[in-house]
């Protein structure tokens, strides 16, 4: 069964269940290496708004994670007032609940890009899980289509990797995990668009900051990176004859 196929026949399972917090349990996937991320992208889906916000406030990790993932698909709805609990949530202690800020946000991307990037722009200057889910957020390939939108995400992590260098909290997990992040957006962005995405990572190529460093070399490490260099190499610049 395919992804999307796996997802419908949650909802359809969704739309029946008396018991939703066993089912959420039972299907979970947990504990384990992986959450059933079919099963909370078909409860964010199918879920209502304020069933959505209880299970964002649980306690139990993978109820939380749908819920959060589900207050994207309301935000996205129109229900704005939502977007400052997303930004609390970034601040999680738990990780699964940080990745679903990230995908709430992709979520809301999907229906209103622009105001999404916006908010997005505002996180990059917030704390350091808060820069990471602004981060992750954003390199999602399906938002990057347009140029445009490709170069606004260039200027966000430009902006939070330039956060890096001298940090005097760069021995904490949140800067770790901010960093970690940053080892693979760069390398997103740049497969979407090589043309804007491999000059705005030049400079920091040659900074002498050794996390940046790091975040240089994971980024060169990874194979989208690799065909982007290899693609802008061989395209012409935008407008010349092809």
């Amino acid at each position: 069964m395919t992804v999307g196929g796996r997802i419908d026949s949650y909802r359809a399972a969704l739309r029946e269940v008396d018991d939703l917090a066993g089912y959420l349990g039972a299907h979970s996937g947990l504990p384990g290496p992986r959450g059933n991320i079919e099963l909370a992208v078909a409860a964010a889906e199918e879920l209502d708004h304020a069933t959505l916000e209880r299970l964002a406030r649980s306690e139990d990790e993978f109820e939380a994670f749908c819920g959060v993932v589900g207050l994207g698909r309301a935000v996205a709805d129109g229900r704005l007032e939502l977007v400052v609990d997303l930004r609390r949530h970034a601040n999680d202690p738990r990780w699964r609940v940080r990745e679903a800020v990230a995908m709430a946000l992709q979520r809301w991307g999907d229906a209103d890009l622009p105001a999404m990037l916006d908010e997005a722009a505002a996180w990059a200057t917030g704390s350091r899980l808060e820069q990471r889910a602004a981060a992750a957020g954003t390199c999602e390939p399906r938002l990057l289509r347009d140029p445009v939108v490709v170069r606004r995400v260039l200027a966000l992590l430009d902006t939070i990797t330039a956060s890096l260098p001298a940090a005097p909290d760069r021995r904490t997990d949140a800067y770790r995990t901010l960093r970690q992040a940053l080892g693979y957006c760069w390398s997103v962005a740049i497969a979407a668009d090589p043309v804007d995405g491999l000059p705005a990572f030049a400079r920091w190529r040659r900074n002498p900051d050794p996390d940046v460093g790091w975040v240089v070399r994971e980024n060169l490490k990874k194979a989208r990176f690799q065909r982007a260099l290899t693609g802008e190499q061989s395209t012409p610049p935008r407008g010349s004859p092809r």
